[in-house]
């Protein structure tokens, strides 16, 4: 490359706080739509189906559930590499970067697909699936595998767009997909009675559409990553590769753990009865939802920070993490009030339950700590990540999503005799330690000398 292809928006320049938002609403904007529409192959079985199609698809997709923290942990480590060699213009490097992560993305799609498919029924075994539902959740299971390849392929372009400044594609990439998805959902179930084969059908070509529509995006701009299609653009370059690993690997193994501690506190839940684990369900929907927000700037953050960092700006680097801050706290506000004042209303929206509905007033209450803390917490991280100072976003992230989640939890219930509310207590207190871990660690300014570029050659 010997010219500047400048394809999102240059993060270096400008108003902070302006480009923080501008570049942050489509990242908001795209965790919702993705929100919303994985719900929707649940409402569509649940309504035409029926109990055994529930659990098919819930059984079925636990599979899925673990691929996509992968997908998401590798694109996320390309994004924050793109973004630092973005913001030092090093953009021969970026080429042969992207390259690297479209092809090893794909090579463990493929991988993990045919572990899938091959070991469907023994999996589902040892996910004690009912035998009633075994046969949903084996076609389920298996035809949502074989879009396994087209979801790292969306991620990583995803990833790459992002490190670059530009989080709009991936909006219009993710709307493609929900719209193909509700369409097949309604003709392939409600329709054509296909059960939970025609709920993963919608699903598999959801995401060939996104896929595809990244895909033809990086055709069209081909200039501006010198994008060739041909098999030697895919070769890996080690030292990209040995970066991707190393920032991916952590978070792979961390997203995996967290979500292994939030099975262990379900079946503690669950264990409380049927109104406890009914209010835990919804809540933890409602959580994942309030939260997009907050994630969505810290995304941007991320990017922002990686690209400053790149371009030798520590000190803008380290007020758009301040900037961040005064962002998600400003949503941690806005959903504490929701908390405090809608929360029958909110909660009603998911139960029609009075008792569900009433522990739910209990459940929101206690976690206006957890989104208070979630907001600082989420901008600090970001600059952890940004700088890619990985060892510390591993050791927050293992604090944070297991160690305190599971520890606070057993000393609320156990020592304090707390019952269920312990149980979600200690949910909520959690991020404490790791926040104050994390707000040292930018006291410190020791992150303003970190680079992944450090020992990168030049271009």
């Amino acid at each position: 490359m010997t010219t500047t292809k400048q394809l999102g928006r240059d993060l270096t320049q400008g108003p902070i706080m302006r480009v923080l938002l501008l570049f942050a609403i489509p990242i908001v904007l795209t965790n919702l739509v993705q929100q919303l529409y994985s719900m929707v192959d649940l409402m569509v079985i649940g309504k035409y189906v029926g109990s055994i199609g529930t659990v098919g698809v819930n059984t079925g997709g636990e599979i899925a559930d673990l691929v996509s923290p992968i997908a998401m942990g590798f694109s996320s480590a390309g994004q924050i590499y793109i973004a630092q060699l973005a913001g030092a213009k090093k953009e021969e490097k970026i080429k042969r970067t992207v390259g690297t992560l479209l092809g090893f993305m794909l090579t463990v799609a493929f991988g993990l697909m045919a572990i899938a498919i091959i070991f469907c029924k023994p999996i589902l075994e040892l996910l004690n699936c009912p035998a009633e539902a075994m046969a949903q959740a084996r076609d389920y299971m298996i035809i949502t595998a074989i879009g396994f390849p087209f979801t790292f392929g969306y991620y990583a372009v995803c990833g790459i767009l992002r490190g670059m400044g530009e989080s709009k594609r991936p909006l219009i990439f993710i709307l493609i997909a929900a719209a193909i998805n509700i369409v097949l959902d309604i003709l392939l179930v409600a329709v054509f009675p296909l059960e939970a084969a025609g709920t993963a059908i919608a699903t598999t070509f959801a995401q060939f559409g996104s896929f595809a529509a990244a895909f033809i995006f990086m055709l069209k701009k081909k200039e501006k990553f010198d994008f060739e299609l041909k098999l030697s653009y895919f070769k890996f370059d080690k030292e990209a590769l040995g970066v991707i690993i190393k920032l991916g690997i952590p978070q792979v193994v961390r997203s995996l753990l967290v979500r292994m501690s939030m099975l262990w506190v379900n079946a503690n839940a669950n264990s409380f009865g049927l109104t406890v684990s009914a209010t835990n369900s919804v809540g933890n929907k409602l959580q994942k939802f309030l939260e997009v927000f907050v994630q969505g700037v810290d995304t941007a953050s991320s990017s922002m920070v990686g690209q400053n960092l790149g371009a030798k700006k520590p000190e803008r680097a380290g007020k758009v993490t301040l900037c961040t801050l005064c962002a998600t706290l400003t949503c941690a506000a806005v959903t504490c009030l929701i908390c405090i004042f809608l929360p029958r209303q909110v909660f009603g929206l998911f139960s029609s339950d009075p008792a569900v509905i009433e522990l739910g007033v209990t459940f929101l209450h206690i976690f206006i700590l957890h989104f208070i803390v979630s907001a600082i917490i989420g901008a600090f991280q970001a600059m952890v990540m940004g700088c890619g100072f990985v060892e510390l976003g591993f050791i927050i992230g293992i604090l944070d999503g297991v160690v305190c989640k599971i520890g606070l939890s057993l000393l609320f219930m156990n020592v304090f005799q707390m019952g269920h509310q312990g149980l979600w207590w200690g949910v909520a207190c959690s991020r404490i330690i790791p926040a104050i871990i994390c707000i040292a660690y930018y006291c410190s300014g020791k992150w303003k000398s970190r680079s992944l570029l450090k020992e990168s050659k030049a271009g």
